[in-house]
């Protein structure tokens, strides 16, 4: 999979105003203040997520992130066209392929209906690897070299792109960004 590894950097115009990025658009924390920012469209606003600059209509392409010691988070791929303002559901029907934490150890693929990931150790950093004309996400545990879970079937018909939520502030538990990491090329 490394050899799909893309650049993957964050775009700040549909970034939640809550959301602090990195000057190099490769790590997505959790600020505390809200920042003035224009209201556009492809901003997400009141879910605290953001997306990357570059799309993907075709092929396979991979990426990782390290999630840390944070409590909560979400990660995956969206489609284009997915609402960004209002409540969001995040299923497949809906344009989201993600997985997430919560409270700190209750991992969940959000599929329909979701599923409940037991795994054998805590994720510090997550891949994702998709496979667009397959209609294929997976994702893998990078530190053990393990697979996580796999959405099968996806009717992929538009553009789709990374996502990222590094989720609530948890009372400064969660405090930690998400980064993404350069991909290692080691078999």
């Amino acid at each position: 999979m490394q050899k799909y590894a893309v650049d993957v950097v964050l775009d700040p115009n549909t970034a939640h105003p809550n959301i602090v990025l990195s000057s190099d658009g490769k790590q997505a924390g959790r600020g505390e203040l809200l920042h003035i920012v224009p209201d556009v469209p492809q901003r997400f606003d009141p879910v605290i997520c953001v997306l990357s600059k570059k799309g993907f209509q075709s092929g396979r392409f991979y990426f990782q992130v390290a999630v840390g010691n944070k409590t909560f988070w979400d990660l995956g791929v969206v489609k284009e066209s997915v609402n960004r303002k209002g409540m969001i559901t995040s299923t497949p029907e809906n344009g989201y392929w993600t997985v997430r934490l919560r409270n700190g150890s209750e991992y969940r693929a959000l599929d329909s209906p979701s599923i409940l990931l037991r795994l054998q150790q805590r994720l510090k950093t997550v891949g994702v690897f998709t496979d667009y004309e397959e209609g294929t996400v997976s994702f893998f545990d990078v530190d053990a070299r393990s697979h996580i879970y796999t959405f099968t079937g996806c009717l992929f018909s538009e553009r789709i792109f990374p996502f990222f939520s590094p989720g609530v502030f948890d009372h400064g538990r969660n405090a930690e960004p998400l980064i993404i990491t350069a991909v290692s090329n080691e078999t």
